[in-house]
């Protein structure tokens, strides 16, 4: 698979078929295994983590945090594949209906921080 922005994927595969799941906690404070819907591997051996969602409810932001400190510390423990994610939303995939990878990663930028 070619992405037109320059990147080759070669490979995407539901996280939830390899077994992934990130605990997290919910706005309420409840426990609960989040699966997040893609994973993306890249020609040059980056792996993009895709989560998207139709409607943003009071637990995406807890949970994007979670996934943002997961991908911050696995980056820290490691140099040998770069993580990364992305957090899609369906408005704004409406408002800016990116053509590649490379278009969705510059312009879903949500959630990118890490709160200490």
């Amino acid at each position: 698979m070619h992405d037109r922005g320059g990147a080759q994927i070669v490979g995407q595969l539901s996280l939830l078929a390899i077994g992934f799941k990130l605990d997290d906690a919910k706005a309420n404070g409840d426990l609960s295994n989040d699966y997040p819907d893609f994973i993306v591997k890249l020609s040059n051996g980056s792996v993009v983590i895709v989560e998207t969602k139709g409607l943003v409810d009071v637990d995406v932001p807890h949970k994007m945090r979670r996934l943002a400190q997961w991908i911050a510390d696995l980056n820290a423990l490691q140099s040998d594949v770069n993580y990364d994610f992305a957090f899609v939303d369906e408005a704004g995939f409406s408002n800016h209906r990116p053509r590649t990878l490379a278009q969705l990663l510059q312009s879903f930028r949500d959630f990118k921080t890490v709160e200490s």
